[in-house]
This record gives structure tokens, sequence and C-alpha cells, in this order.
């Protein structure tokens, strides 16, 4: 079938066409090329990690060795960049060479690994998985996709999708399967729970860069994320210009972004918020908001946003609404917006073919308390529109399936998640970088949603660490691990630096780990008021008490080696992170990197203060409190660098944790 079979068939039609031609017979036959040596036996090793964790996965049989050539053949559902990201694995994995093909066409010789890819339906792909042990459906849902993987005498991989999204995701799992000179011979069933799953760049403060974007849309496609929301606060051309065209420049930058995100299956939805300085009663101002959304149309978007969010209804913006909607009023607003929105449902969105439905944010986007706003919204707006709603709070504590059940009865539909973590632009986040886990959200939400997409900081790449969790909640909800897919964004970010920026086969678990002790130190999660929704550091507060217990109990010397180490692997984490992770991180963190070595710094030498006194010399227990107490007060002298983020201040590395145990450490006794 591979490359032995290949070859036997080639040596079969010589030996027919010498026959044909005839007087061939005595004819010296050239000598069959020499084989390769056998693929080496590859035992299975386990179940591979996957992020999103899949529906199912099981072990089928042996790895699948990947060297010399390999073959892929594809049909018609698989698109370029899927088949480039294909031979981009492969060639990571140890392939010298690898060669894409349609199905019809002759086979490659000497290839020693064939995958097959395409429709779930076609015949090629049903047999090449009815030859595996795995019950994968005649028909899978959207983006979902079948893989199975042996190794042995004769490696296959199959891959079948119901649709390109499917295939593609099905080639981001196979990168995850693969390691160097390997494939795990794997069984797997996957398929997204959330149509929706993304991010919104919605955030107030300095917008992120193109190339951010850009950096942002390819991730997005490596975790199986299918949406951005494009609707940056501070661009003015989105908020307070929105009824002028974009420059020429900007709008050149824009149709990249949007290349971009086609090339990583993400839907660009463009969003225009115009509720600052609408009339909704003039219907030039309608126009306008019209011809803005057809420039993006004409440029191959085909998901349109209107939020009116962060906007007064105490007040109308023209004589007009006065006139046609009575006083300001919750009541009137409502009124006013479910027009307009359904206007622009009825003569856009249907009358553009392949055009998704409106998506809206409400002026009222939290709880779930009705209201006379509500109400109408409720009563009026067309049934298509994907209303947007961020919990039971701007920053929730949580989000249940509960809440989700009481808002889809107070707005009459289920709604679109807009959920404000990792989000750091509001004056309880002042310091803080959000590295926490994706938590707290309840298994069972995805049946209650229509999608869901959280709001990131103004830091990209550091926003990744709880856009994967997202991603794995978001495709996934019910096999959800929160420390797992933590874990997981650690060793995402130490792989991208071996592959040059490109996600990498293998993480290195040095930077893994160092990243795993800072994201630990930045793990708060703050209400608006500050208050946490998440603790802070909450393995070094472990360790801490753990600490605490042995100095209590008698044995000193263990106490204070097992945390000493850990404050050694804090202050060495900027160091590794900084020769490990990708610079855009570093760069994201480096205010936080900086205090982090000297709290670190702190720590040690604190821990070498306990470790004089447990030895009876008093006199270098001084010494060393004296330099834990210098090295924390610069620590916390280090601010947020201006027009990185918004609002600044002090940066905070596990305060209430870190800070309080050096400070409390010399009175202990």
């Amino acid at each position: 079938m591979f490359g032995r079979s290949a070859r036997r068939r080639s040596a079969a039609v010589a030996t027919l066409m010498c026959a044909v031609l005839a007087g061939c017979t005595n004819t010296p036959q050239p000598a069959e090329p020499t084989a390769p040596p056998p693929a080496p036996a590859l035992p299975a090793t386990g179940l591979p990690q996957v992020t999103p964790q899949p529906k199912e996965m099981r072990r089928l049989g042996d790895d699948i060795a990947v060297r010399g050539k390999a073959e892929v053949v594809v049909d018609q559902l698989v698109d370029q960049p899927t088949r480039a990201l294909v031979e981009q694995v492969l060639r990571m994995a140890g392939a010298s060479d690898v060669v894409v093909r349609e199905e019809g066409q002759p086979p490659a010789e000497d290839a020693e690994l064939r995958i097959e890819i395409g429709a779930r339906g076609s015949q090629a792909v049903a047999q090449g998985l009815g030859g595996f042990d795995l019950a994968a459906p005649a028909k899978l849902p959207p983006e979902g996709y079948a893989l199975a993987g042996r190794g042995g005498t004769d490696p296959a991989v199959v891959i079948g999708a119901s649709d390109a999204a499917g295939a593609y995701y099905g080639v981001q799992t196979l990168r995850q399967l693969a390691s160097p000179g390997r494939i795990a011979g794997v069984g797997i069933i996957d398929h997204p729970d959330m149509p929706l799953r993304g991010s919104v760049e919605g955030f107030y403060g300095p917008p992120w860069t193109h190339q951010q974007r850009m950096d942002q849309l390819a991730f997005y496609g490596d975790v199986k994320l299918n949406t951005y929301i494009y609707a940056p606060k501070d661009d003015p051309y989105h908020r307070e210009k929105w009824r002028e065209p974009y420059p020429q420049a900007e709008f050149a930058a824009v149709r990249q972004l949007i290349g971009q995100a086609a090339a990583h299956h993400v839907k660009f939805t463009f969003a225009l918020s115009p509720g600052t300085s609408i009339c909704y009663s003039d219907e030039a101002d309608f126009r306008a908001l019209l011809a803005k959304l057809q420039a993006v149309y004409d440029s191959g978007v085909r998901d349109f946003s209107v939020p009116l969010d962060d906007i007064s209804y105490t007040r109308w913006n023209c004589s007009g609404d006065q006139a046609k909607y009575g006083s300001p009023s919750q009541d009137a607003a409502g009124r006013a917006q479910a027009e307009l929105l359904n206007r622009v449902q009825r003569e856009f969105v249907d009358t553009h073919p392949g055009v998704a439905p409106l998506q809206f944010v409400p002026t009222e986007y939290s709880d779930v308390e009705d209201s006379p706003y509500k109400s109408q919204i409720r009563s009026t707006l067309d049934d298509r529109v994907l209303v947007m709603w961020t919990g039971d709070g701007v920053i929730p504590r949580r989000i249940t399936v509960s809440d989700a059940q009481q808002a889809e009865q107070v707005w009459g539909r289920k709604l679109f998640l807009w959920d404000n973590y990792p989000v750091n632009d509001f004056d309880g986040s002042v310091g803080r970088v959000l590295l926490g886990p994706y938590e707290k959200r309840e298994p069972g939400l995805t049946e209650q949603l229509t999608g869901g997409v959280v709001n990131p900081m103004n830091l990209a790449t550091a926003s990744e660490v709880v856009e994967l969790g997202a991603a794995d909640f978001f495709w996934n909800n019910e096999g959800f691990d929160a420390q797992r897919a933590w874990r997981a964004a650690a060793d995402y970010l130490a792989g991208k630096r071996l592959a040059g920026g490109e996600p990498g086969l293998v993480a290195d678990p040095a930077t893994a780990g160092a990243l795993l002790a800072f994201f630990d130190l930045e793990h708060m999660g703050p209400l608006p008021s500050g208050r946490p929704w998440l603790p802070q550091a909450p393995e070094l507060s472990r360790r801490i008490e753990q600490f605490r217990a042995g100095w209590q109990g008698g044995d000193r010397a263990t106490a204070v080696r097992e945390l000493r180490e850990y404050a050694q692997t804090i202050a060495e984490a900027p160091e590794r992170i900084g020769a490990g992770a990708p610079a855009e991180f570093v760069q994201d963190v480096k205010p936080w990197l900086t205090a982090t070595e000297l709290w670190g710094q702190a720590l040690v030498a604190t821990m070498d203060g306990l470790q004089a006194r447990a030895d009876g010399d008093e006199g270098s227990t001084f010494g060393h409190f004296s330099e834990a107490k210098q090295l924390a007060t610069r620590a916390a002298q280090i601010r947020t660098e201006p027009g990185k983020v918004r609002p600044q201040g002090p940066v905070y590395v596990g305060d209430g944790v870190l800070d309080t145990f050096i400070e409390q450490a010399p009175g202990m006794r």
C-alpha cells in the first residue's frame, strides 16, 4: 500500500510492458532498487497530550515512524493552509521529503509513510478508517474529524473530516501527536461543543499592533479557536469616527488580517460601534453604517457585530430621536436599538450571501435582572440576532449554567458569552498581568450558549495563557481540566522558541517549569473592586504552609531546604523565561519578570536568614533579613510601562503571599 507496495506495482507494470512489446524475454532486466531497511519498531508510549482535549482518544497500536519520504493524499476538501500545515508537521517530525498529491494521481515512489486526508464520507477515507478499530461515525458534526494511526510493518494515518475546518483541526491534532521521529498510534473522534469560540479585542487602552493581531490569528488556528471580533475601543474608526471610511493604509492592514484569519480558519468578525454619536432616526446615519459594513464585506468578511455597549441612554444624540422615541429612557433606548439592528439584519445581512447572523452587544450586557431595556430587546429584536452577555457581572466571579438559563429567560434567547477575562483595563486590575487558569466556568455552559469569546489584555502574547484555557473549555467543556490546560499553556509557550516562532513538537521542560512558577505569582483574578475572584499564588501559599508546619514541627532543616529550593526556582525563572519563551511574551511581561527576580532573591535571602536562625547563628540572621528587605523594597518600586497597559501603577508579584511571608519571617522563632 505504501513504499514497498508502490515498488511492487512499478515492477509489475514493467514486466507487463515487456510482454506486450514481445521479444524481450531475454532482455537483461534492470536491478530493482534496493529497498530501505524496515522502519524501526516504535512501541506504544501511552496517550499524548492534546489541547483542546479530544472527545475520544485511545490507543490503536504502535507509534508510527517518521523518516525518509512521506506521501500525503488529499481530496478537494483539504485547502492549501491545511496542506502546508501537514507538510510542516511531517518535516518537523523527521521526514526528509514530503509529497502532497491529489487522489487519483500516481503514487510517490519510495514513500515510507502515507497519510490520507479528506471528507469523512469519501470512499477512500471511509475505507482507510475502516481498516482501524475505530468506531468513527459516518457523519461528523461541523468542524469535526476522525483520526486513526498505527505503526508496524504497514504504517498508516487517516484523517476524515466533516468540512475544511475539520480537516485543518485534524492536522492541528496531528501536530500534537508528533514528536521527533514518530507519530502516536492513536484513534481520535472529535468535534467542538461551541459553534463560535474565540476572542474579542474589546479592551480600552493601547490596541494590539498589526503584527500582534497577525500572530494572534495564527495562535487561534493552533488551538482551534474560530472567531476573532475586531472591536478595539481605542481605534477611532471603530467607535468615534465610525461614519468615516478607513484610510487606505489602515484598510490595507485590515484586509491583511482578513486573509490571515481565513488561512487559519478563523472568522474575522468586524465590529462597528456607533452608539456614542448615532442618530437612530437619521437615514443618513443608517446608510453610513451600511456603507462601512459593505466595504468590509467586499474584502471578504462575512461576520459582523454592532456593539452598543458603554454608552448612555439618559440622553439622545439628536433631536430627531427625541421626537420619534420620546424622552430618553431604558425603554426608549431598547426600542431605538432594536429598530436599528432589525434593519441591519433585514437590509444588509439578509441581502448579502454567506453573511452569518448579526452580533450585538447590548447597553445592559451583564447580570440576570430584568429591566425595561431588556424587555424591549426581548420583545422586539429579531430572533436571529446574537446577543452578547458578560455573565452575572461585568467581571464575573464565576459563570454557571443557572446564570445562563436565567439570562436566557430575561433576554428571550440563548446568549453569546463575552467573558471579561483576562482583560486588565479597569482600576481593580492596575499593576496586574493575568496569567491564571481559565476557571470557575461550569461544565454544561456550552449547551446554554450560542458561542463564547474572551476579552484579552493589551498584552497580546501574555493573553494566550487564558485564551488557550478558554479554547479547551469551549471545545470540550465536559472533559475540561483547568489545571491541565494551564500546564498546556506553559508547554505551548515553552515550545514556540524551539520552532522559530511556530509551535514546536516538544516543550523545553526547564522553560515550562519556570513559566508555571511565574504564572502562579500572577494567578490572581481581580473584580472591579480589586478583590480577588481567583486567589493569588496558590502553589507558593501551599509551600509556605508546608514550611510553617515543618518549622513548627521541629524538622527545620528539611523545611528550609525545600522552600529555599522553590525560592531559587522563582529567582531564576525570569532568566530561564527570557532564554526559552517567545520574545513577544518576554516583552509583554518584562516589568513583572524584573520584579519576580528581585522578589525571588528576597525570598532566598529570607530562607538563608531562617537557616542561620535554625543553626543558632543570630549574627548572620540579621544580615540575611536586611538583604531581603532591601531587595523587596526595590521590587515594590517597579511600575508598569507607559503605553503598554491601561491603567498604570506598581506591578504586583505574589502580593499578599510572598511579601507577607518575607515581612513576617524575621519574627519566626
